[in-house]
């Protein structure tokens, strides 16, 4: 194409996402780009267009669009724990503001800022301008969660949340009834002078601050998660039949008579997928991934998917779950179990003896699973060869890891990240911690449902090349910040694994990466790591690919129960299968990537509400371990102290370095290093270390541990044995 036409492709671009930043390699990738002297004409025009003021470039963001240069710009503040803020405006740009400048601003809030005149000289000639917060324009939430104290004179609330830098303080006639050391909800009543603290009343009390009950009911109210429904949703609800109807049993392909199988955790209670396998003869079969159809109860328009969208995904607490659906649904007429009628969105596969999907195709279904299998179940069959199903479990995990195989070869990388889980005593209190263990039947499970994703995916991509561009939801994942893998190459190289990323990483060479730590001591530090310099993996109507996996095409079909995208990838699915009309498509084209923002928002809400709650019980399980040793590994250093994982539980703990023994250390930023000067000894990332438990903070969900002396001694002596090779 010549410079005009690109040109204006790149004023469209920005056009269509005027928040975005995006450096001139993510451009030429969502251009499409491939010529190299193509390439070198677009950051021309990227140059002459930041010379023009059309565009400003900075290096954290990237080219994005000219803020306005005048007071009252808005946007939403995001502020840190250590107090110091950013504000994003409408058109993407970020505006720093110091811990001084942010008036009465709480974290999300969407303020005005005025501009303040730039500095002389600055760090860096593009960096973010500077403003103070003039006035809050909306309130992100109005009520905060934190444990009710009281002076001499007045109540007053410590919120939970670190990125409020005020305490509440309650007048005497608005505590209703709590006792100070009790965890309260408290609604923000006034705060209108940076120069006082805001004021605010107790709406509810949530119980004894420190309790692990009360503490997950804090972080259910913190995220206002609920797991009750809006009577209208349950009114809905109640009128759904409990049997399938006949007349929608005929309009669906009849699979009750072949051989459907589930395959859960063992307290799992809703079953969204099923397989069935059949041989073709060649080395080929036919995979069936069924999965419930949700699409046919829950129905646009009504307050039961008004509910859903806005829950956007069930939430995995630690000791609970958060549904996105009603137990009615969730747990029983969508719930694929044993021996009962159940509507499906059945996709049939035939793969050959190289892992090639050669066919495939759609069909609403009605299905009756033969067995409900449990993961350790299937092992035990896989194992031994016996057992109910024993041949069609034996052909689905040779075709899984025939697919796995493939898919490793092609680049994808496996982060198999160690979950926790906990064992519970009669009153609900954890007394074990698990580490969950990956199986052949989990990676069996995981790999038929990839390869449907997958399918799905480049099924609606097909339709997309014979036609117009189809509106649909793409599971993506951005390729990572080359600053961050320099950052991680540093990082692993510091502790023994020296690598070499390029700016253009592939997949493949992570993978290779993870594949030389496995089985050391800095494993799961190294997973860790990794997984946080790579992009979030969300939900898109703009397909870019997904790193991780190494797929072109890549959705969400298969848990229609628990996630919103993938019901919605079910209705789009059947329309395009039966022919979507004009108004549908532009409706989508309109509505869908706000769609996916929301979900993506959710799946992150839920994502920290389960860590928050893992959080609460891995801590009420250390407090009946204090003053008990443990081994561990070096997790961080800081200039504070060290931060400590212990091995087998996945609990962090900090070793400030008042704790580590009579020395003064000094901190080794490069080397992620804390160094006695009196005993020479030397903690470093990945270092193997036995602490004791010395103290626990289910308020704060902190754990401070104990450095051994015997652990000063041995790195004395390992610093001095150096020295003198």
């Amino acid at each position: 194409m010549d410079r005009s036409q690109l040109r204006a492709r790149v004023t469209a671009y920005f056009d269509r996402h005027p928040g975005g930043g995006f450096k001139s390699r993510d451009l030429r990738r969502r251009l499409q780009i491939e010529d190299e002297h193509e390439f070198e004409v677009l950051r021309d025009i990227l140059h002459k267009m930041v010379a023009k003021q059309e565009l400003a470039w900075t290096k954290k963001q990237g080219y994005h669009r000219i803020p306005r240069r005048a007071a009252g710009i808005a946007g939403v503040i995001h502020i840190t724990r250590q107090g110091a803020g950013t504000v994003t405006t409408e058109d993407g740009v970020v505006v720093t503001v110091d811990k001084r400048s942010l008036g009465t601003a709480f974290n999300g809030d969407t303020v005005e800022v005025a501009l303040l005149a730039a500095r002389k000289r600055r760090k860096e000639e593009n960096d973010p301008p500077e403003g103070e917060v003039i006035r809050v324009l909306r309130r992100a939430r109005t009520t905060f969660i934190g444990t009710l104290e009281k002076s001499s004179r007045f109540h007053f609330v410590l919120p939970d949340d670190g990125t409020v830098q005020r305490d509440l303080y309650i007048d005497d006639d608005s505590v209703g009834g709590a006792q100070p050391g009790e965890k309260v909800v408290a609604e923000l009543v006034q705060w209108d002078d940076p120069q006082l603290n805001p004021e605010g009343r107790i709406v509810t009390v949530l119980g004894p601050a420190g309790d692990p009950f009360v503490e997950i009911r804090s972080v259910l109210e913190k995220y206002r998660l609920t797991p009750v429904f809006p009577p209208a949703v349950e009114e809905e609800v109640s009128r759904i039949p409990e049997a399938v109807p006949a007349a929608e049993i005929a309009k669906r392909l009849d699979l009750r008579r072949a051989v459907i199988v589930t395959i859960d955790p063992h307290d799992a209670k809703d079953f969204d997928d099923a397989l069935s396998i059949e041989p073709l003869g060649g080395g080929s079969v036919r995979l069936g991934v069924h999965i419930a159809d949700v699409s046919a109860y829950v129905k646009e328009g009504t307050a039961l998917d008004d509910e859903a969208f806005a829950r956007g995904t069930s939430v995995y607490m630690a000791n609970q779950v958060v549904p996105m659906l009603p137990e009615k649904l969730s747990n029983r007429l969508c719930s694929l179990m044993p021996k009962v009628d159940r509507l499906a969105f059945s996709c049939f596969m035939t793969v050959d003896a190289k892992g090639k999907v050669t066919e495939h195709s759609f069909a609403r279904s009605v299905i009756n699973s033969k067995r409900r299998f449990t993961y350790e179940e299937v092992e035990a069959v896989l194992d031994t060869g016996q057992g109910d199903h024993a041949e069609e479990l034996k052909a689905l995990w040779a075709l899984a890891s025939l697919l796995r195989k493939k898919r490793m070869k092609n680049g994808s990388i496996d982060f198999d990240a160690p979950e926790a889980k906990f064992r519970y005593d009669e009153r609900g209190k954890p007394v074990e911690i698990l580490l969950k263990k990956r199986l052949k039947s989990h990676q069996l499970v995981e790999e038929c449902m990839l390869l449907a994703n997958q399918t799905v995916a480049v099924h609606v991509s097909s339709l997309q090349r014979k036609k117009e561009t189809l509106p649909f939801v793409y599971r993506v994942h951005d390729v990572p910040n080359p600053d961050k893998l320099r950052a991680l190459a540093e990082f692993v190289s510091k502790l023994g694994h020296p690598i070499r990323l390029k700016e253009k990483t592939t997949a493949k060479e992570l993978q290779h990466l993870l594949a030389e730590v496995e089985g050391t001591k800095e494993e799961n530090l190294i997973h860790e790591v990794a997984l946080r310099s790579m992009a979030k993996a969300v939900y898109s109507d703009e397909n870019i690919g997904h790193f991780g996996l190494a797929f072109s095409h890549y959705t969400h079909f298969t848990s229609p129960i628990r996630r919103y995208p993938d019901l919605i990838v079910h209705r789009m699915l059947d329309e395009y299968l039966n022919g979507m009309s004009e108004k549908r498509r532009d409706r989508y084209a309109k509505e869908l990537g706000e769609q996916c923002r929301h979900c993506s928002d959710r799946e992150r809400v839920a994502t920290e509400a389960e860590r928050d709650s893992v959080k609460v019980m891995q801590v009420e399980y250390m407090r009946q371990h204090v003053g008990e040793r443990f081994a561990g590994i070096v997790s961080g250093v800081m200039q504070f102290g060290l931060f400590v994982e212990l091995d087998g539980l996945l609990v962090e703990g900090l070793v400030h370095v008042r704790e580590m023994g009579n020395d003064y250390y000094t901190y080794d930023e490069r080397q992620y290093a804390l160094i006695g000067q009196r005993s020479g000894a030397r903690f470093r990332l990945g270092d193997p270390l036995t602490v004791t438990v010395s103290k626990v903070d289910p308020e704060r969900r902190t754990i401070d541990f104990v450095l051994e002396e015997s652990n000063i001694v041995r790195k004395g002596r390992e610093r001095t044995g150096r020295r003198r090779n």
